[in-house]
């Protein structure tokens, strides 16, 4: 399928995790080192590795899951490719993202993301990580989706909030990066108190990340390659 952001996303619509599996597994506290390749351009529609807890088993594990929200209730799972990311100011009570707000919360696994500053003439894009280049954790709900002629599909979506400082003179928004202090609180479904919940989405503190600008072949998912995380010149 087609990505359905091709080129200049217009909200958080691209990221990497090209850190070993060895350290995710440490990260996250996974039973498994899961099997990953780099990746430098993921894109919408695509699988994106996610970390979740089994409730039965008391343990995380990463999976691979569709990169677009279906809700349950969907007939069509097309309808994901506009489900990319839940806004936090509304994300306990959208239908659309409610339900999985309250008791399907997971962790999307990355090391950097992208956005792109809009200039006179064009946009660029600016790859944007942890100052420390390690791994974290993008607040993000998932699904299980189950449809007429087709398999079941296990879907996420990422939770945006307001940018930081660093964040703001490039876009208007930024994905909620979680602290790591805060991981067993957000994956854990028994708790469904939402205002609790929903006062772990804030922008991440600006002074612990960097920002760059790169080369714009980051603006095709085709692209898949290190020179997209790679400083412009």
């Amino acid at each position: 399928m087609p990505c359905c952001l091709d080129t200049f996303p217009t909200m958080c619509g691209r990221f990497s995790l090209s850190t070993p599996a060895d350290i995710i597994a440490r990260f996250f506290n996974l039973v498994a080192v899961p099997k990953l390749k780099p990746r430098y351009n993921i894109a919408p529609t695509q699988d994106c590795p996610v970390v979740r807890f089994d409730a039965e088993t008391k343990q995380c594990s990463l999976d691979m899951l569709h990169w677009g929200l279906i809700p349950s209730w969907a007939k069509d799972k097309a309808i994901g490719n506009r489900m990319i990311n839940a806004r936090s100011e509304s994300v306990a009570t959208k239908p659309s993202f409610r339900s999985a707000f309250r008791r399907r919360r997971c962790l999307i696994v990355a090391d950097g993301f992208y956005e792109w500053k809009k200039l006179e003439r064009r946009k660029q894009p600016y790859y944007i990580r942890l100052a420390s280049a390690q791994p974290f954790a993008l607040a993000g709900l998932w699904e299980h989706w189950e449809g007429e002629g087709g398999p079941p599909v296990d879907s996420c979506t990422i939770i945006t909030t307001e940018p930081n400082e660093l964040v703001a003179p490039i876009h208007n928004r930024m994905p909620v990066i979680l602290r790591a202090q805060n991981y067993a609180d957000w994956l854990d479904p028994a708790i469904t108190d939402a205002e609790n919940t929903q006062s772990l989405l804030q922008p991440y503190p600006p002074e612990e990340m960097v920002a760059f600008p790169v080369s714009t072949r980051v603006n095709s998912p085709a692209n898949d390659v290190p020179e997209c995380v790679t400083p412009a010149e």
